[in-house]
Order: structure tokens, then C-alpha cells, then sequence
């Protein structure tokens, strides 16, 4: 979107989307016009909305310059309805609440240079809006609007009556008289909306413009999924003869789990090792090397049948050798023939003493057609930041394939996993491996019970497991997991980890960059 005005000899404007070098000059316009409410975003804050939604976010330049700005998302609005905040809505600079599929286009701010208010700079920006709403084709733009002015009247006007003279215009304030010129209605008062705004004494308006263009469309296949079927292989370890017999017994489970319209198929952690009694290496540690030269092929075999059986397919994880490096890598192989990956970061000390494996350094989140997943493959769910890390890319559904040799190991597992769902407020689906391998040296006894865990509340089961399998019994588990009720525990809980963590207070950052 791009319009060229010469207003005269002085000005030359152009309207345009907002780039991230152009967060000095944003700063420095909201730290003068919100002087009074916290000032501006940080840098941070502005590059996430960016990335969320950059055809939102809008700017009028004068001789290359940002003098004014408007910032937007889209949301569901059901999800918030008439008795939300702003800071729901930017949810503390993340804004999680960007949702692709919403119908409300939900205006954040509008903010204009003070030497620029005399060109009705705002007027542009708020007629940008709506043209981003109709070709959106979005039900219309919701706002919730400040009352400066009522500070003059606070002692003698309650705010319904304030805002019926302004709408009457035997008042004028100088944000509600501008918003209700330019066709937006009031809805309702909010009271807290922005508690720091002591112009407005708390209060607000919540503003409405309704896209008569707007057209209802239902999407008749390949919608956003509400509900997602899953399904964990508790797997047998057994002798194997060949690749070929690991590859059919690999296919059964996912003949089987697609059979029941699952979205997604989990095997555990090392779930090939039995291929490395095929190896003939005397040590533990060329054993596992030599089996990480079949990894390559049942990667792609396994892209295969997430292609044939129409579903998604987290391949455990297997080992990985190259430039004289061993690792620990899982594989999400998508239905529609696409494969993406996420190494182990954290190694027990017997990977490290008996194989020489490392961890790897990048933390990935996963789109996929059921939402954003993660993957910590078995000791990394022992460590909470990563799985809040994930969390705060949006995670709605972590998936944990791990290997235990006994039940102590394995609690450890469980127990965290379980905790990961109530701090993130997400579904964790775990899995491992049964059975013995005597010919393989350090992967010789396994212990697992495969679990599907929810957060804990009263939407959820009692106990906050979603199904578990029976211990050491080979099986499948099929759990379907509701993703709204993650978003009315977001917004409703009895707690609500995420939004009620002190930001102020502490923080989390990736120290090492991912394209290092």
C-alpha cells in the first residue's frame, strides 16, 4: 500500500507499512504524545508486532521521516469480548493475541507528531485502517479509546455523561470528538482499561466500525482445527534382521494411528536402536555411529508415509553424525511432504561418556496444520525455559519423545512434563520405548508409561492426565485435545501463568543466536 501526496512546497508524504528501522523515530512520537502512560514500546516489543503482523502496521512520512503511525492486530474477538484491557489485547508487548483467522481488525494505537496535528494526518491513517479491513474482508475494527479531556469534568460529570456531551458536541475531547467524526460508535465504557491513564481517570471508550462489505465465508476444508487427535506409540524394542523390518513395523504404527483420523503420530526417543545390533562395532560409541548412517534414509522413508497415510509424523529422535560431531535430532515429517527438525540441547552424562554425543544449539517452534508445536526430546523437558521459551512463540501442544531405562529416570520425565502444561498452560504428549535389547550395550532395559497431560483447572480431567498407557506394554494411546479450552484458561483460568508472570520483575532470553 503506497500513496504519494504533495500537501505543498514544504511537505512530501507517503503512506506506508513500517519497517524496523523505523523504531528511533516511532519512539521518539510516542514518548512525546504518551508521556503520561508509560511512553514508547521497546524495540523489542515494536519487532514483535512486525512480525506478527506486518500489513497492519502503517506510517505517514514527511521527507522520509515518521510523523505519524497506526499499529494493528486481528483478533477473535469472542475470545475477549466487550470486558477486556489493552493489556489482554498487546498481552505485555508479546501480542499472542494475533490470530491469522480472526474477523476483527482491533486497532492498538494511533499517534501523530504534535507539530504534524494540524495536516489531519490521523484521518489518513484511520481511512488506511478500514481499507486494510475491507480487503481483509474482516467484520470490522474495534478500538478501545482514551478520554483525556474528562479530567475537567471528573468532579461534576460521571463518563456516560461526559461522552454523551462530546457525542452531542457540547463537548470536545480531543480523542473521542476525532474517533466519533470518523464513523466509529461507542459500544460501551470500559473502566480499567488502561489503569495508568489518569486524563482519562481509567476509563475508556470501546469503539466500533462496521465493514458493511464485509462477506461471511466458511471454509469447507482445510480450516484451523479446534480439536486435534494425537496419537503416541508406546514402542517395543526387538531384534530386527534388517532396515526393511524396522521400516514395517514403523509402518504399521502409522497404518494404524492414521486409521483412527489422527492428525499426528509420536514414536519415542531412539526408537531405532535396534538397528544397532546390525552394526558389528565392539564399542557403544561406534555402534551408535554406525547407525546413524541408516538415519538419513528413515528420515525420508518417513516423509513418505506422512504423505501416503495423511498424517503428520514426529519421528522420535535418532542419531545424527557429521563433521566428527554426534547428535540427537527429531524430525517432524509433515503431511504435506515437507520435514523440519529440532536437536537435543541437553545431554545426560551417559550420551556423553559412552557415545561422545553433544547437544545442539537451536530451540525451534513448528508450524504445522494442527498449530504451533514444540519438541524437547527427553532430559530437555528437565529444564523449564525451554518449553516457556516455546510458549512464548505461541506452543499449543509439546511433544516429548524420551528413553528411560528405569522408573526412576522416567518420573523424572513425567514430572516435568506435567509441570511444563501448567506453567505454559499447554498440552504435553511423552512417549518411550519398552522391552530389552541385550545385544546393545547401554540401551539394554527400557521403562515407559506414555501419557497425554493437560494444564489443571476445571475444563481439563480431575487429575490433569489427558490418557496414559499401560506401563511396559506395547501400544498406541489416541487423545483428542481441545485447543479452545487453552484459550478460555488464557483469558478465564482460576490462575493464569502466563499472563501473571512479573515481567517487571525478570525475563528470559536465547544467549546464543540461532544462526550461529
Amino acid at each position: 500500500m503506497s500513496e504519494r501526496v504533495e500537501t505543498n512546497f514544504e511537505h512530501r508524504l507517503l503512506l506506508r507499512q513500517l519497517e524496523l528501522k523505523d523504531y528511533k523515530e516511532v519512539k521518539e512520537i510516542m514518548d512525546m504524545v504518551y508521556s503520561n502512560v508509560d511512553g514508547a514500546w521497546t524495540r523489542k516489543e515494536f519487532s514483535n508486532l512486525l512480525k506478527k503482523f506486518p500489513e497492519g502496521q502503517i506510517c505517514i512520512e514527511d521527507n522520509g521521516k515518521v510523523v505519524a503511525a497506526a499499529l494493528s492486530l486481528i483478533i477473535n474477538y469472542a475470545d475477549y469480548g466487550d470486558k477486556h484491557t489493552y493489556d489482554q489485547i498487546i498481552d505485555r508487548g508479546t501480542f499472542k493475541s494475533h490470530d491469522p483467522e480472526g474477523e476483527t481488525l482491533y486497532g492498538i494505537d494511533v499517534f501523530v507528531h504534535p507539530e504534524y496535528r494540524n495536516l489531519r494526518l490521523g484521518r489518513r491513517l484511520y481511512d488506511a485502517r478500514k481499507e486494510i479491513c475491507e480487503k481483509l474482508n474482516l467484520r470490522g475494527i474495534i478500538a478501545g479509546g482514551r478520554i483525556p479531556g474528562y479530567k475537567h469534568y471528573a468532579d461534576k460529570l460521571t463518563p456516560a455523561k461526559y461522552i454523551e456531551m462530546v457525542r452531542n458536541k457540547e463537548l470536545s475531547d480531543p480523542v473521542l470528538s476525532f474517533q466519533l467524526s470518523n464513523e466509529f460508535h461507542v459500544r460501551r465504557i470500559l473502566k480499567g482499561y488502561l489503569p495508568d491513564d489518569k486524563d482519562s481517570r481509567a476509563y475508556a471508550t470501546l469503539l466500533e466500525w462496521i465493514n458493511v462489505y464485509f462477506e461471511e465465508k466458511e471454509k469447507l476444508i482445510g480450516g484451523k482445527k479446534t480439536v486435534v487427535r494425537i496419537g503416541i506409540v508406546q514402542w517395543q524394542m526387538r531384534a530386527v534382521r534388517s532396515l526393511e523390518d524396522m521400516m514395517q513395523q514403523i509402518e504399521f504404527f502409522v497404518d494404524t494411528v492414521s486409521s483412527y483420523k489422527s492428525d499426528i503420530v509420536v514414536f519415542p526417543e531412539f526408537f531405532n536402536a535396534p538397528l544397532m545390533a546390525l552394526t558389528n562395532e565392539d564399542t557403544p560409541s561406534e555402534a551408535i555411529r554406525s547407525m546413524a548412517e541408516y538415519t538419513e534414509e528413515i528420515r525420508e522413508r518417513m516423509v513418505q508415509l506422512a504423505l501416503s497415510y495423511n498424517i503428520n509424523i514426529i519421528a522420535g529422535s535418532m542419531p545424527e553424525y557429521y563433521d566428527n560431531k554426534l547428535y540427537n535430532v527429531s524430525y517432524l515429517c509433515r503431511r504435506d511432504g515437507t520435514y523440519d527438525a529440532q536437536y537435543k540441547l541437553h545431554v545426560t552424562p551417559d550420551e556423553s561418556h559412552y557415545w561422545g554425543m553433544r547437544g545442539g544449539h537451536k530451540l525451534k517452534i513448528f508450524d504445522t496444520d494442527i498449530g504451533r508445536i514444540g519438541i524437547l526430546i527427553c532430559y530437555d523437558v528437565e529444564f523449564p525455559e525451554l518449553a516457556r521459551m516455546l510458549s512464548d512463540m505461541d506452543m499449543k501442544i509439546l511433544f516429548v519423545p524420551f528413553w528411560t531405562d528405569t522408573k526412576n529416570a522416567y518420573l523424572r520425565v513425567r514430572r516435568c512434563a506435567q509441570a511444563r502444561a501448567i506453567e505454559n498452560e499447554c498440552y504435553v504428549a511423552i512417549t518411550g520405548s519398552v522391552g530389552n535389547l541385550p545385544k546393545v550395550e547401554n540401551m539394554d532395559i527400557q521403562y515407559s508409561q506414555s501419557a497425554v497431560f493437560s494444564p489443571s483447572d476445571f475444563a481439563f480431567p480431575h487429575d490433569a492426565v489427558v490418557a496414559e498407557a499401560t506401563p511396559n506394554t506395547e501400544m498406541t494411546l489416541i487423545a483428542d485435545l481441545d485447543l479452545d479450552l487453552l484459550k478460555d484458561l488464557n483469558t478465564a483460568g482460576s490462575v493464569r501463568n502466563l499472563k501473571d508472570r512479573r515481567r517487571d520483575l525478570y525475563n528470559l532470553s536465547w544467549v546464543k543466536r540461532n544462526d550461529e
